[in-house]
């Protein structure tokens, strides 16, 4: 039997990104976001929804420019301390033993640890609310080598991502491969 909760900001389990950007003085910062996810296939784009009362927030409107990274199991505690502190009031790249790259193809920085990272250009902002929703273009995704299969895509049981139960606050590993995608409904049996 399901149980009606009422209206939640709710959809488990949600992604762990670090958003990365540099502020109006170059100075490099990431916050952790966890409401958002790929949102088109052509051009590639992922929106990610960012109070806008953050430092964060504010950099992304100025320089058009953002990654995310992607951080593993391992980096919960990282993960939830870049959510907690201000980036006007800390480097937390500096508090948390990271290290911040400059982009190759747009200008913000994203997390050398982390296995996987987007760089993304802003093309669209959406007023939500409490939120403001970006959509950037997926300009490039770097996957650190290993995590990736023999056949050079990302490998997600080696990738390890970190992720978010909104309503319980509790971040979880990715779990086990359970099928492959596009394949495993064709072996359904259709009812007449």
């Amino acid at each position: 039997m399901l149980i009606s909760l009422g209206p939640q900001a709710f959809l488990s389990p949600a992604p762990v990104m670090l958003v990365g950007t540099y502020d109006v003085e170059g100075r490099p910062n990431i916050m952790t976001a966890t409401w958002g996810g790929v949102c088109c296939s052509q051009p590639p784009c992922l929106s990610v929804s960012l109070r806008r009362s953050t430092w964060t927030c504010r950099a992304l409107q100025q320089k058009k420019a953002f990654t995310v990274s992607i951080p593993a199991r391992g980096m919960a505690g990282q993960a939830d301390f870049a959510g907690l502190v201000s980036g006007s009031q800390e480097n937390k790249f500096q508090t948390l033993g990271l290290t911040p790259v400059p982009g190759d193809h747009v200008d913000a920085p994203f997390v050398a640890e982390c296995p996987v990272v987007l760089e993304l250009l802003l093309r669209h902002t959406l007023e939500l609310g409490s939120h403001i929703q970006f959509v950037g273009e997926i300009m490039d995704v770097k996957v650190n080598r290993d995590c990736l299969t023999p056949e050079g895509l990302p490998d997600a049981s080696r990738i390890d991502a970190l992720s978010f139960a909104p309503l319980t606050k509790e971040y979880y590993g990715t779990g086990e491969f359970v099928a492959r995608a596009f394949a495993v409904g064709k072996t359904v049996k259709r009812s007449s």
